[in-house]
């Protein structure tokens, strides 16, 4: 089927690689290499098998297993701590059963929706959630006095989405997840290295098509015995999100080619350097921000007055995303009067179109728009 015949409109991507939009665009070598795992055959748990193996050498861990997306490897990763190995519960995950430990810690400001929450994979994974702090805090006396014996895994998400003040860092939470024995899980899904976590965690999990720019697709590393445990699962809850062998093919040419590091800094600053010509139109003010995580990713800000505009940046992000091209901007503080341009994802050629669809939407001076025009 021919693209064209969706009649699909074209998509300016200036949020991120974000999960709405299709995350990454696909290399031609990731391509090629996607049509030669889809026209052959293997034997899968071979394939399985071997890749693993040759993503955890790249990845210096013990183990690693490919899961059709990050998500799912938060599933695995969590059902494989709860059986431990045991045949039977894997499938009888869902069965009421006190030799079960499900206890699952993760902080409140952990608890991130990221298009879903990752509160529901924990519970796809047989899990129970046991959130410790509060949305604006956490210490490490929270955390040590919320653990039991029936606590099989501590999460950390390593992202942009969480809170980042007042939470206990990730190496005092590993050596608390040590010190009693238990097993630390780090999301990490759209860092741009997850080797760096490999000496704090016992799991780690990582997006295929985000960072690495390969096709859907999911990687759990780390101890081999848990990654064992996770692997066990492709024949109970894991058949639901089992990944083809086009997708392993293109995830291993992804790592093949991926150089551990996001475009750098100057690239990206020399691409946002072309949106402070806004900063002449009356109530618009572009500065340029760091990444909330403190990742070397960074964004122009593009600040709203309202009172000097007459049209709210709610208004303008919706605004760009309509007609014949939508321009998607990074717009999670629209409601306090800001939006972002990610340079990461777009073209040179992409520039001046965001620019001028802004100017002309600036120009068209709607009316405020309340929040009934949400609802």
């Amino acid at each position: 089927m021919s693209v064209s015949k969706l009649n699909l409109r074209r998509v300016v991507n200036a949020s991120g690689k974000m999960s709405i939009l299709g995350v990454s665009t696909l290399s031609d070598e990731v391509v090629e290499a996607i049509k030669e795992g889809a026209q052959r055959y293997y034997e899968m748990e071979e394939l399985h098998h071997k890749a693993g193996q040759y993503i955890a050498e790249q990845l210096k861990t013990e183990g690693a297993l490919i899961t059709n997306s990050a998500s799912s490897a938060i599933a695995l990763a969590i059902a494989g701590l709860i059986t431990k190995g045991d045949s039977y519960f894997v499938e009888h995950l869902y069965e009421i059963n006190q030799s079960l430990h499900r206890e699952v810690l993760i902080m409140m400001g952990h608890l991130i929706n990221y298009g879903a929450p990752i509160s529901t994979m924990i519970q796809l994974g047989g899990g129970e959630v046991k959130s410790v702090g509060y949305a604006n805090g956490c210490t490490m006396n929270q955390i040590e006095a919320a653990i039991t014996n029936r606590t099989v895994a501590i999460v950390y998400v390593q992202s942009h989405h969480t809170v980042q003040k007042s939470m206990p860092p990730l190496k005092e939470i590993s050596s608390l997840a040590q010190k009693h024995n238990i097993p630390l899980i780090v999301d990490a899904a759209a860092e741009t290295n997850i080797m760096v976590y490999s000496n704090y965690a016992d799991l780690i999990i990582w997006s295929g098509s985000k960072a690495l720019e390969g096709p859907t697709s999911g990687i759990l590393a780390g101890k081999k015995n848990y990654v064992d445990f996770a692997r066990m699962h492709n024949q109970g809850i894991g058949r639901a999100m089992k990944i083809g062998k086009e997708s392993i093919f293109g995830l291993l040419q992804a790592i093949d080619q991926y150089n551990w590091q996001e475009i750098s800094k100057e690239q990206q600053l020399e691409r946002l350097s072309h949106f402070e010509c806004l900063n002449d139109l009356n109530g618009i003010t572009v500065s340029i921000h760091q990444d909330e995580s403190k990742r070397e990713i960074y964004r122009a800000r593009i600040l709203v007055d309202e009172k000097s505009v007459s049209t709210p940046a709610t208004h303008i992000v919706k605004a760009l995303k309509e007609g014949e091209i939508a321009i998607y901007t990074r717009d999670y503080h629209a409601n306090n009067g800001y939006f972002e341009i990610d340079p990461r994802t777009i073209d040179d050629q992409d520039i001046p179109l965001i620019i001028n669809k802004f100017k002309e939407t600036l120009e068209a001076r709607s009316p405020i728009i309340t929040d009934e025009d949400f609802t």
